[in-house]
């Protein structure tokens, strides 16, 4: 793969994550489907690999070492994505009676404790987070979130490791 393929690659990255991300606002602002704590690390971690995949096709870098760091950057964020978006999709088929109790919101939670004690808390997931507000053909999503987090962390991995120069 040339460079330019790589360049190119890592640009629809970022489009794939700023359009996930234009989807979020969408379904925030327009259908009034305010984020859960565990939407919020997820949109965090979307928004990141987005960042650095943009940062990764403005650079283009020609070293194997620049190379390596932007894929094992994106691709350790697109699987953290993956692994909070599974953790929420789980979240959301326990009964009803093993979801968690709803705690204080991010913002208060980011105000009064420190910073490792709150994603303890959020990654623990809370009742408002068992809530599917949304799903298409039957997949909620933060199990689209998942999904899509996957086809990243392969995508930059690839991009990273795998794709020749």
């Amino acid at each position: 793969m040339s460079l330019l393929n790589r360049r190119t690659g890592y640009f629809a990255i970022f489009l794939a994550c700023a359009g996930m991300m234009a989807f979020a606002l969408f379904l925030q602002h327009y259908r009034y489907l305010n984020p859960c704590p565990l939407c919020i690390f997820q949109r965090v971690c979307v928004i990141t690999v987005g960042g650095v995949a943009l940062l990764a096709a403005l650079h283009n870098p020609k070293s194997t070492l620049g190379i390596r760091v932007y894929g094992a950057l994106s691709t350790l964020a697109a699987l953290a994505g993956l692994a909070i978006a599974a953790r929420h999709a789980y979240i959301q088929t326990l009964p009803p009676s093993e979801v968690p109790t709803c705690g204080p919101g991010l913002n208060f939670m980011l105000d009064s404790m420190p910073f490792t004690q709150v994603l303890q808390k959020v990654l623990f997931g809370s009742g408002e987070c068992a809530l599917v507000d949304w799903s298409l053909l039957g997949i909620s999503l933060p199990a689209w979130v998942a999904i899509a987090c996957a086809g990243l962390a392969l995508a930059c991995y690839w991009l990273g490791f795998k794709a020749k120069r």
